[in-house]
């Protein structure tokens, strides 16, 4: 089953901002060769093509649902195979040296309850890293939510705006540690300076809008972001050039202990 039409384009819009978490967790990721690296939710490909490129005799596999961000990945990622499938049921072909997930994992339901499974997937001196956005209780969710229960698509969009949410940083700890692996655990907050007009609404299209956007017909969807895009002024108003956009997230490496 697919969900709404990823659009990799309008994800990309902001590419700079999206890939710098990604760089700060491989960052904390431990120093060797890995033989076999798992993308979970690779999306574009583009991130997992620079793992595949520093470890350039490991196998590397992207993991996504979406065929239309697959697509890219097989323009992009030529060192990657890219495999089409939804995360909670698919399973690799033997031990993984490093799983890695970046912004995905707040897509699923109860996520949490998948990593035991996930670190039973871990060779010997395997590595678990992952990210996930944690940006819930943000004054552009709560805009969101206001405005889907206000207007006249508000009973074809019902519910939609509820993304799930990321628990705290100490339940993944906390699992983590009951696994019997090493934890490194935190939390980061960029403070993303967006220009163009309307710079949260365009982020929002490439993520949390997916999803109501597909349920309205071009005309509720003009005025649904219309509506949108003046509370999200108001809460993000520009200075200057710019609009602030304070973004948490939170991360974490595991590794077996050695």
């Amino acid at each position: 089953m697919h969900g709404p039409v990823w659009d990799p384009a309008q994800y990309d819009r902001f590419a700079s901002e999206r890939e710098r978490p990604f760089f700060d967790l491989l960052a904390r990721v431990p120093s060797r060769e890995f033989q076999t690296i798992v993308d979970l939710g690779c999306g574009t490909g583009r991130l997992t093509e620079v793992l595949a490129q520093m470890h350039p005799r490991a196998t590397v596999v992207g993991v996504d649902r979406s065929p239309e961000m697959l697509a890219e990945a097989r323009r992009f990622a030529r060192s990657v195979r890219v495999v089409e499938a939804d995360l909670t049921a698919w399973e690799p072909d033997g031990p993984v040296s490093l799983l890695f997930s970046n912004a995905v994992l707040h897509w699923v339901p109860q996520h949490v309850g998948l990593l035991p499974k996930f670190a039973s997937w871990l060779d010997g001196e395997g590595v678990m890293a992952v990210q996930v956005p944690a940006n819930f209780d943000a004054p552009s969710h709560e805009v969101l939510k206001r405005v889907t229960a206000q207007g006249t698509w508000r009973q074809k969009v019902a519910g939609l705006a509820e993304e799930p949410r990321a628990p705290a940083l100490s339940t993944y700890a906390e699992a983590l540690l009951d696994l019997g692996l090493q934890v490194d655990a935190w939390e980061t907050v960029y403070h993303h300076m967006l220009a163009g007009p309307d710079p949260v609404l365009e982020w929002l299209k490439g993520t949390a809008l997916r999803p109501i956007l597909a349920k309205l017909a071009h005309d509720e969807s003009h005025d649904f972001l219309e509506a949108l895009g003046e509370a999200l002024r108001r809460a993000y108003p520009a200075t200057g050039s710019v609009t602030a956009f304070p973004f948490r997230r939170r991360f974490f490496v595991a590794k077996k202990p050695a």
